[in-house]
């Protein structure tokens, strides 16, 4: 059952983000994502200036009179969203937890999706498949989307990326958007076969989900630090200079590591943190895209 708390979640974030949509994102993503191709919508009479390769001299015979073919743009794509919903993404310092970050996210990615006419999924994993929705349009269906996205409480804990992965390459049948939603705080190696055949067969974009308390600690003094998924607890005096710089150090190489095999396996990487502003870091990456495409 849904509490009012939710639901009322659930219409602040359709009305937010079916604004950013129309005024951000509905332009820039029809033009980054493009159909299949062309196809054959109908024939219409010929006009001065029309090319004359494009005549259809089979209907021009009947007729009596130039016709030509028209077609239009076969806009009809297929996004998935693939969050991650272990227990680390229910973290965060101050604004908000990472999981709430991803269930914005999804949603203005679900809207730019149905505002093109195209279909759209959802698959949540942990260390298991938590949940799949077959991708469809419409509102309604997008709503349901944040529904499940809100509403989501795991029943495992632990991260497996690579279960994720496997399970919507195999679910996908025709060339798809992927956009996986993830703090990517588990080792690159478990996961780089899996991303490394994904993105062979769609076009996958990984938003980083970041919370600044990963990279960088301030003197709290002695403090026990938990881990989410492991429930180990490990006290830390972060009063000693070099217990941060050595965090700090280690959390750099980590991000390096998983930026180095985002970029060999062809991803793109959008890094968005629980206290900064997902639109801007959303705008950025359409502009690098629309970049690319005219080079």
């Amino acid at each position: 059952m849904l509490t009012a708390e939710t639901l009322r979640k659930i219409r602040r974030i359709e009305l937010r983000t079916r604004k950013l949509v129309n005024d951000s994102f509905a332009g820039s993503y029809h033009a980054v994502f493009k159909g299949r191709g062309i196809e054959f919508d109908a024939v219409r009479p010929y006009e001065p200036g029309d090319d004359l390769r494009s005549i259809d001299w089979n209907v021009t015979a009947r007729a009596g009179a130039p016709y030509v073919k028209r077609y239009v743009e076969e806009r009809e794509l297929t996004v998935m969203l693939v969050i991650d919903t272990s227990a680390s993404c229910f973290f965060g310092t101050l604004a908000r937890q990472k999981h709430d970050l991803a269930a914005e996210l999804g949603a203005v990615l679900a809207y730019a999706a149905i505002s093109n006419q195209d279909k759209v999924g959802l698959l949540l994993f942990s260390d298991q498949v938590e949940l799949y929705v077959q991708p469809r349009r419409g509102r309604k269906h997008v709503l349901l989307l944040i529904r499940d996205l809100l509403a989501a409480r795991p029943s495992q804990k632990g991260t497996d990326i690579s279960l994720g992965l496997r399970t919507v390459n195999r679910l996908l049948k025709r060339r798809s958007i992927v956009f996986l939603v993830s703090d990517f705080l588990v080792a690159g190696e478990e996961y780089q076969t899996e991303l490394a055949l994904l993105a062979r067969r769609h076009d996958v974009i990984a938003l980083v989900l970041s919370d600044p308390l990963e990279a960088r600690w301030q003197d709290v003094g002695l403090i026990a630090l938990v881990d989410a998924e492991t429930e180990v607890v490990r006290w830390v005096d972060t009063g000693q200079k070099n217990w941060r710089n050595q965090f700090e150090k280690q959390a750099h190489r980590f991000q390096t590591l998983r930026d180095q095999l985002l970029l060999h396996a062809g991803v793109d990487r959008i890094d968005v943190s629980t206290t900064g502003d997902y639109l801007e870091a959303l705008t950025a990456f359409f502009q690098r895209r629309a970049r690319r495409l005219k080079r």
